[in-house]
């Protein structure tokens, strides 16, 4: 792994047909993939990546059978207070970024109380996007400028920029992913960091997610080891710079 990235995002799939597969129900594949979000994240610390985020639920999965999300619901409650001496002791600060209002207060008060807890941590920065879709993050986005742009609070000779649009983005202050991990083979983003993957290198996996583990990780971080970022220049503009 000649190239570390700085914030590597994952998307978590996988977990229902892990469990089809063994005869399951549904919930004890997302039970298992807990597993792998441990293994994630100690992996992410070791090899010193400053931002790992994974993509938990999304809007849409609020559509699935009201027991599937109920048990998803107590699960993520679940996992939060399982893990705060982890968190702790790995110096692993914590942020869940989504839409919070259909978020159970049970929900949110572990979160606010787990944010808190490690806010001074100074090691990985592991983000879990909750209820979030990528649309509503730029749409919200919209509302919170124009909203700004209508008080005076903002200078309304200044064109709008991406730089400023940015400001306004649920991932205000985080670094775009530079390498995005798609578990169980599908390759697409699923309503994922529409904004922030414009240039993220994408890598896909046939692995489930309740199955992976560092070395997969580690696999993954050795392909885009080997890959170069151009980000619209050519190779040769790349080379001068370095």
């Amino acid at each position: 792994m000649s190239k570390i990235p700085k914030h590597v995002s994952i998307i978590m799939d996988g977990n229902g047909r892990w469990a089809k597969q063994r005869g399951f129900e549904r919930l004890e594949g997302h039970k298992a993939g807990v597993e792998s979000v441990k293994a994630a994240a100690e992996f992410a610390a070791e090899n010193k990546i400053d931002f790992l985020s994974l993509f938990a639920f999304s809007e849409e999965n609020w559509t699935r059978p009201q027991d599937e999300v109920s048990g998803l619901m107590e699960l993520m409650i679940d996992a939060i207070i399982g893990e705060r001496k982890t968190l702790l002791d790995n110096n692993i600060k914590f942020l869940v970024i989504g839409d919070e209002t259909r978020l159970s207060e049970t929900l949110i008060s572990k979160i606010l109380e787990l944010k808190k807890i490690t806010s001074s941590n100074t090691g990985l920065t592991l983000i879990v996007f909750l209820s979030y879709s990528g649309k509503w993050d730029i749409l919200q986005a919209v509302t919170k400028y124009l909203e700004k742009a209508r008080s005076s609070e903002l200078n309304n000779n200044e064109p709008l920029s991406a730089e400023l649009f940015e400001t306004f983005l649920s991932t205000r202050g985080i670094p775009d992913p530079d390498l995005l991990i798609r578990s169980s083979g599908e390759q697409r983003l699923s309503n994922y960091m529409l904004w922030q993957c414009a240039y993220t290198e994408f890598y896909f996996t046939d692995v489930l997610w309740p199955d992976f583990r560092k070395n997969d990780f580690k696999r993954a971080l050795d392909i885009y080891s080997e890959r170069e970022r151009r980000y619209g220049k050519t190779g040769d503009q790349i080379n001068k710079i370095k």
